[in-house]
């Protein structure tokens, strides 16, 4: 056997010195202590880890590091490193979980076999993570038992994947009885109740407001405590009867769900011949306005970021008598020379958050005195009337969208009527396994 005594090892050229061959081993005889005085990486031991100062920002992870992290002053992110190697390992120790969460980014590895984020948001959480392959990712180098979640009832509760699916449909109470050890936030959707289409050639109603934090991570949603949560479902506001006086349609009601405040839309304006109640009412989306002048109602009204809603569409100034649709989530309503249909309703959102893709929030189409075609909006929005005495149809229940306009003066018969609103709906997603 060949023995070699130095006292240092260093490269002749450049700054790495490679010991072996691929294949080679390299034996550590009993007795034998390594010190190390810099960094190691690859070796996926808490040895290895080297510990950095105490950071007070968003950083990004290096293998074989280990880091304090103070978030007094706010929540914190420690992005694990990109491309990772088998062994590589990373350590953090959270100094003010319990004050505000340090979140653990994946940065497009998995987790545990999932996609999901991880939380510390106890005071002193720690954690120290070893890569080991594509499908498992990161994994915990010591768990001690198991994760918790959310526990909650209320409403109708079906599940997706792991993610479980509070939907509301009428007024109830959603009731948390625990919030595990994992993530203590929540999706949702809350939707408020669509307006009232107004009559004798009347404006669509705006739809209810549409707020949303989905697609959100398991850490970033709206923070829940063990509690129980008032929920407000609004009903859809009256469609403008007939053949009395013209009128606007009724202001669809509020919905809610914790701090979050969905407003009603907005009613749609009605009357012929400069009738006061030509324009539409401001609104989580406005009213339309009627014929004769009528202007659109204001959207986002009370103003929220990002926007509930918005405008309605503005009725004619004369003959041919048409009206403005009732603005919606994601656009305004069309107005009575509005292009590919006269009046249309403005559209409304999709929403995935009950595991399949639905449109909310749609704007209720303007009534039409010989109408170029059926105007409601999408998300439930109501169809305006499209020729004398033809009343408006009614928004679709548990999507806010507003009712359609009638045609023709209150006279006639039906008289023109509005189609009511369509009732708003709250929807509530966490992970619970």
């Amino acid at each position: 056997m060949s023995e070699i005594k130095v006292n240092k090892l260093s490269s002749r050229t450049g700054n790495a010195v490679t010991l072996g061959t691929s294949g080679d081993t390299f034996t550590i005889p009993s007795g034998v202590t390594l010190t190390n005085s810099g960094t190691a990486t690859g070796f996926g031991s808490d040895s290895d880890i080297s510990w950095q100062a105490i950071v007070t920002s968003n950083t990004t992870m290096v293998s074989g590091r280990g880091y304090f992290v103070d978030s007094s002053g706010g929540t914190k992110t420690m992005t694990l490193p990109a491309s990772p190697s088998l062994g590589d390992v990373v350590a953090i120790i959270a100094l003010d979980g319990g004050t505000n969460a340090v979140t653990v980014a994946r940065n497009s590895s998995n987790i545990e076999g999932g996609t999901d984020n991880l939380t510390l948001d106890s005071t002193y959480n720690s954690i120290t993570l070893v890569y080991s392959d594509a499908s498992n990712g990161w994994v915990r180098q010591t768990r001690l038992g198991t994760d918790t979640f959310i526990e909650a009832t209320g409403g109708t509760a079906t599940t997706s994947g792991n993610y479980k699916i509070h939907t509301f449909n009428s007024s109830s109470n959603f009731v948390v009885s625990g919030i595990g050890n994992g993530s203590h936030t929540a999706e949702y959707l809350v939707v408020g109740g669509g307006a009232g289409g107004g009559n004798s050639n009347g404006g669509g109603g705006g739809a209810g407001g549409y707020r949303t934090n989905y697609p959100s991570p398991d850490t970033g949603g709206l923070a829940i405590t063990a509690q129980t949560y008032p929920i407000t479902v609004g009903s859809g506001g009256a469609g403008q009867p007939g053949p009395s006086t013209p009128g606007r349609g009724s202001d669809g009601p509020q919905s809610v769900f914790a701090t979050i405040t969905s407003t009603g839309g907005g009613g749609g304006g009605g009357g012929l011949h400069g009738h006061p109640n030509n324009p539409g009412q401001a609104g989580a989306s406005g009213g339309g306005g009627s014929t004769n002048g009528g202007s659109g109602g204001a959207g986002n009204t009370p103003p929220v970021s990002p926007s509930q809603g918005n405008a309605g569409g503005a009725g004619s100034p004369g003959s041919p008598h048409k009206a403005g649709g009732g603005g919606g989530a994601s656009a305004v309503g069309t107005a009575h020379n509005g292009s590919p249909v006269n009046g249309a309703g403005g559209a409304g959102s999709s929403n995935s958050i009950t595991g399949s893709a639905v449109a909310y929030s749609g704007g209720g189409g303007g009534g039409q005195a010989n109408g170029s075609g059926s105007n409601p909006g999408t998300g439930g929005g109501g169809a305006g009337g499209q020729s004398g005495g033809n009343p408006g149809t009614a928004g679709s229940a548990n999507k806010g969208g507003g009712g359609g306009g009638g045609v023709g003066p209150p006279g006639t018969s039906p008289g023109g009527l509005g189609g009511s609103g369509g009732s708003g709906v709250v929807i509530i997603r966490y992970k619970y396994q």
